[in-house]
């Protein structure tokens, strides 16, 4: 399925006005069910009642308010939201350049693709090239929905992607979590980063990973739906045994041992440094 786009606006670089398209980057695939009656099999319908009047009421009937106080509400019509975020600027206007490994990955919330708008091609190209060059990522802010946005946009397969980001109040304090009293020994220490050596890879590819779960229930729904009778047994998960860690680390090496020996990460860039090494080894 193609990209939708979502809307339109500009990208403020410098005096420079770049006319860009925003587009949906990703598409939820997961699996939804829906709540029907068991007796008849009809999908419910939900209502929306006032329990003060007794009233069923219509989307008509309906206004936002924002909660002053307990049951005290500001309330606002969709056309005063809409004129809101229309009086707000629609730009995205960029506010500084930064290095991306300097931006924590907890900030990102949502990614979507940007394009060029009639006009746009060139600006576009540029500021794409320029950033990949400069090696740098910007941060601007832009209106969408109803809310005020910080937003990343870095340069990526040729093109531009667009971050929402969560502002900083909205992320809560790591420091409030127990992170765990413990002394770790350098033995233990040694066999985890062994065991880390033997699952690293040089590139993550995010297609051999499937969604399991979701390939099992829909095989299920087609059984159902043929008429097959099912029948799914129950597995419970026991608690975690507390184990030696030590004879766990040394367990998981060896277990690794078993399967189709992988060189090490260090091992693999003296390949790439040296590839005659392994010849040599060959030959020998």
């Amino acid at each position: 399925m193609a990209p939708r786009i979502l809307q339109s606006g500009i990208i403020s670089f410098g005096l420079v006005n770049i006319p860009i398209k925003l587009y949906t980057a990703a598409s939820s695939q997961n699996v939804s069910f829906h709540l029907i009656h068991a007796k008849c099999g009809s999908r419910i319908k939900q209502q929306q009642i006032c329990p003060v009047c007794n009233l069923v009421l219509s989307r008509e009937d309906l206004v936002r308010g924002y909660e002053l106080a307990k049951n005290q509400y500001v309330q606002f019509t969709e056309a005063e939201l809409e004129g809101l975020e229309q009086a707000a600027s629609r730009n995205i206007d960029i506010v500084e350049f930064v290095p991306l490994p300097k931006v924590d990955p907890i900030y990102f919330e949502k990614t979507y693709y940007l394009g060029p708008d009639k006009g746009g091609e060139k600006p576009y190209r540029l500021l794409t090239e320029a950033m990949a060059k400069a090696n740098r990522v910007a941060i601007a802010k832009l209106v969408m929905r109803g809310k005020e946005n910080l937003v990343l946009i870095r340069p990526a397969q040729e093109g531009l992607m667009l971050h929402l980001m969560y502002f900083a109040d909205e992320i809560r304090n790591f420091g409030d979590i127990d992170k765990g009293a413990a002394t770790i020994k350098e033995s233990e220490l040694g066999l985890a980063t062994r065991l880390i050596d033997e699952l690293s890879v040089e590139d993550f590819n995010p297609e051999q990973y499937q969604d399991e779960y979701r390939q099992r229930v829909l095989e299920v729904v087609n059984q159902k739906a043929a008429g097959q009778e099912i029948t799914i047994a129950e597995t419970g998960r026991e608690p975690a045994e507390v184990v030696d860690l030590m004879e766990a680390l040394k367990a998981s090496l060896a277990k690794g041992a078993t399967r189709e020996k992988k060189p090490s990460i260090k091992a693999r860039r003296a390949e790439a440094v040296f590839p005659s090494r392994k010849a040599n080894a060959l030959k020998k």
